[in-house]
């Protein structure tokens, strides 16, 4: 991998890329198949002890046939801060991965991946997992987790990592 450009944007501790992951609502990933990419937006949930993400979709589509094809991707988590007016610059913090997707099939995995999503995503976690699983549920849902096997990140100077932007 090339190293990033920008040494004083570089965000190199580990810690903050992995929370950086855990602070954001979506992903983008990137894909391709026979010379034709294709870029998704996501809601996740990062794993900070397996070092994957997690996903839901459906059970079949585009995104399933290419990543069943190829499943390495590129991604991005992305914390916006805003556009600083008047200054000609952007205010963020991004943690770019690589890695690649499975597919799980075990019931446990499932059940595991859709509390770290509920636990990340929602305000009341428990409340919606309640709702979600239940019965043969499990069997329903499609989980893809991505094993990360490379990440880096930058962020702008103004941004401060442990603070989350405001929502516009």
């Amino acid at each position: 991998m090339r190293n990033i450009r920008r040494k004083e944007k570089a965000v190199i501790e580990t810690g903050q890329l992995h929370w950086i992951l855990k602070a954001t609502q979506y992903i983008t990933i990137a894909m391709c198949a026979h010379d034709e990419p294709y870029l998704v937006t996501l809601s996740h949930g990062y794993d900070e002890d397996r070092n994957c993400i997690y996903f839901h979709c459906a059970m079949e589509g585009k995104k399933v046939d290419i990543l069943r094809e190829n499943n390495l991707v590129w991604g991005q988590a992305l914390l916006d801060y805003g556009y600083s007016t008047g200054e000609c610059t952007h205010k963020y913090a991004t943690t770019e991965f690589m890695g690649r997707v499975k597919f799980i099939v075990d019931q446990t995995e499932k059940k595991q991946a859709l509390e770290i999503m509920a636990r990340q995503l929602e305000k009341d976690p428990e409340g919606v997992l309640k709702k979600q699983i239940k019965g043969d549920s499990l069997a329903k849902v499609n989980i893809g987790r991505i094993d990360i096997e490379y990440m880096s990140g930058k962020k702008s100077k103004e941004v401060t990592l442990g603070e989350k932007p405001q929502r516009f």
